[in-house]
C-alpha cells in the first residue's frame, strides 16, 4: 500500500559536509488507512525522500530506538555523498574498499591540504568507522533479502535516481557477499581476492569510569543549584535520583507524579518507582474512562495515547525524547518498574523533603498536556522538562562551585551513576545485591565499578615500594 509521508520541522544536523545536500528530517509516515502514524528520521534528497532507507526504518520501528535510526541515517548520508563525489567508480570491490578507507584516512591530500572531491572528511576513529560500516552492512543485507528484484535489471523501476543508486549498491554488496571483514569472492583479479578487514581499535584496559566527586555532591545540591538565593528543586530531584539511587541519566524523565510516595517502611523516605515507558502500569486516573464510563486501566503506552495523544518519550525524536536502555525491572504484582534503592538512605529522606517543595511550585503552573513529573516552571510553564535543559543546568551548577565540566572528570550527569556504583563497591555489598540496585541484567555489567582505577594502581604501587623498603631496608 502506498505510504504518505509528512515531514516535520525538526532537522537533525550532523557535523560533516554531507549535511547540506542530504538533510535528515523528522517525518510522520501513514502506512495504511487508519489515523496511526510512525515517526522516523528520513533522508531528503533533491529527488525526494530516500525510500529504501525509509522502508528499513519502518521495518524496525518496533524493535530499534530512534537514536539507532539517526545513526543509521548518518551512515547512509556519508555513503551517498561518497557516491556522488566518485561517480566513475565501478565494481563493488573498489567502491566499498575506497569508501571504507576514506573513513579511516579522511579525504584531504596530506601534502596540499586540499580535497578535490569537496567531501572534506577528517579521519574517523576505528570505533566510529566500524559503526558506520556495520550500519551499512546490515542495511544492504536487508535490502537484498526484502527486494529480490535487485537481482536483475528492472526496466520498469519506479524509484528515484537516489533510490536506484542505493538499490544498485545493495545488489553489488549482495552479489559479492562482502563488505569489510568478508572475502571478495567474485573479484576477477587474484590479487584482489584477499580478506579486507575493518581496522581494529587499540585494546584498552578496563578501568573505572569517571565518577562525580563524592566530597562535592552536597555542595552541588546546596550551592550549585541555588541561583540568587533561590533553590532549583527540579534539578536537585533529578540529581538525587541518579546519584543517590543510581538511575541512568535519562530515566528520571519518564517519571510520573504518581510514581513518588512516602515509603510505608519509613514515612520520612521517598519510595520511587520509575515504570517502563510503554509497558509499565498506567496510574489510576478517574478521568480516564472507557465507553461505558468506567475507569480505565492499562499500560502507559495506551494511557499516553488515549488520554494525551502522546507516545512514550523513548520513542520520540527531537528535544522531548528520553532514552530507555532497558535492564531489569521489579516484577511485583505483575508490574514493570525500576525501584529507587537509596544509598545512602539519607538521600531518600532529602528527596522527599525537596519533592514536597517542588509540588508547591507545580500547583501554581496549572493544567498540563502530559503526565510527566518534571516540567518547566518558568519559560513555557507546564511543558516537559528535557534532557538538554538539565544537562545545561547541571553544567552551570558545577561551574558555580568551581568544578570543571568534562566527561573525563565525572562532572557530567552520567558521572553520578558511576559515583553510586563505586559507593556500593566500597561498602562491600555482594555482587548480586549490586546488580539489583543498578538494575543490570548481567553480573558482568558491574565489572567496570570493581576494576581498579589509575589512582588505585598508583596507591598499590606505592604501598608495594614501601613494603619492599621495609623488608629489605633498601633506600631508592
Amino acid at each position: 500500500m502506498a505510504q504518505e509521508v509528512e515531514f516535520g520541522p525538526t532537522l537533525f544536523l550532523h557535523s560533516g559536509p554531507e549535511a547540506p545536500m542530504f538533510p535528515t528530517l523528522k517525518c510522520r509516515v501513514y502506512s495504511d488507512q487508519t489515523g496511526a502514524y510512525t515517526e522516523v528520521p528520513a533522508i531528503l534528497t533533491p529527488k525526494g525522500w530516500l525510500l529504501p532507507l525509509l522502508e528499513y526504518c519502518l521495518a524496525h520501528a518496533h524493535d530499534r530506538s530512534p537514536a539507532w535510526m539517526v545513526k543509521l541515517n548518518r551512515a547512509v548520508r556519508l555513503f551517498l555523498a561518497y557516491l556522488l563525489a566518485n561517480p566513475d567508480e565501478s565494481g563493488s570491490y573498489k567502491l566499498f574498499q575506497n569508501f571504507a578507507q576514506r573513513l579511516y584516512t579522511g579525504t584531504f591530500d596530506r601534502e596540499t591540504g586540499l580535497d578535490p572531491s569537496w567531501l572534506c572528511w577528517h579521519p574517523m576513529s576505528a570505533s566510529e568507522a566500524g559503526k558506520v560500516i556495520c550500519h551499512l552492512s546490515d542495511w544492504f543485507d536487508w535490502l537484498g533479502e526484502r527486494r529480490p528484484q535487485l537481482a536483475k535489471v528492472n526496466p520498469s523501476y519506479m524509484g528515484t535516481a537516489f533510490d536506484q543508486m542505493m538499490d544498485e549498491a545493495a545488489y553489488r554488496f549482495r552479489r559479492d557477499h562482502a563488505f569489510l571483514g568478508h572475502t571478495w569472492k567474485l573479484s576477477p583479479e587474484p590479487e584482489q581476492s584477499h580478506l579486507l578487514r575493518a581496522r581494529r581499535p587499540p585494546k584498552r584496559e578496563r578501568s573505572q569510569p569517571p565518577a562525580f566527586p563524592e566530597e562535592r555532591f552536597i555542595n552541588l545540591l546546596t550551592e550549585g543549584f541555588v541561583v540568587s538565593g533561590r533553590p532549583n528543586y527540579l534539578n536537585m530531584l533529578i540529581t538525587l535520583l541518579i546519584n543517590g539511587a543510581g538511575f541512568r541519566y535519562s530515566e528520571p524523565f519518564h517519571l510520573y507524579f504518581e510514581d513518588v510516595f512516602p515509603d510505608p517502611a519509613n514515612f520520612k523516605q521517598a519510595r520511587v518507582h520509575i515504570h517502563h515507558p510503554s509497558e509499565g502500569r498506567a496510574p489510576k486516573d478517574p478521568t480516564w474512562l472507557d465507553e461505558r464510563g468506567k475507569e480505565r486501566s492499562g499500560n502507559r503506552v495506551t494511557y499516553l495515547a488515549e488520554k494525551f495523544g502522546l507516545v512514550p518519550r523513548h520513542l520520540l525524536l527531537g528535544a522531548q525524547a528520553a532514552g530507555w536502555k532497558g535492564g531489569t525491572h521489579e516484577g511485583e504484582g505483575g508490574e514493570t518498574y525500576k525501584r529507587a534503592y537509596w544509598f545512602l538512605p539519607a538521600c531518600g529522606e532529602l528527596f522527599l523533603k525537596i519533592w514536597y517543595r517542588y509540588l508547591e511550585q507545580v500547583v501554581r503552573v496549572g493544567p498540563r498536556a502530559h503526565p510527566f513529573a518534571f516540567i518547566n516552571l518558568n519559560q513555557n510553564p507546564g511543558e516537559m522538562y528535557c534532557l538538554h535543559q538539565y544537562s545545561r543546568a547541571h553544567a552551570r551548577a558545577c561551574m558555580r562551585i568551581g568544578l570543571i565540566v568534562g566527561k573525563e572528570l565525572g562532572t557530567t550527569p552520567h558521572g553520578h551513576r558511576h559515583a553510586y556504583g563505586r559507593r556500593l563497591v566500597r561498602a562491600g555489598l555482594e555482587p548480586e545485591v549490586r546488580r539489583r540496585f543498578l538494575h543490570h541484567v548481567e553480573m558482568e555489567s558491574q565489572d567496570v565499578y570493581t576494576s581498579p582505577g589509575t589512582q588505585d594502581l598508583l596507591e598499590a604501587l606505592n604501598a608495594a615500594v614501601e613494603k619492599l623498603i621495609q623488608r629489605y631496608r633498601v633506600d631508592f
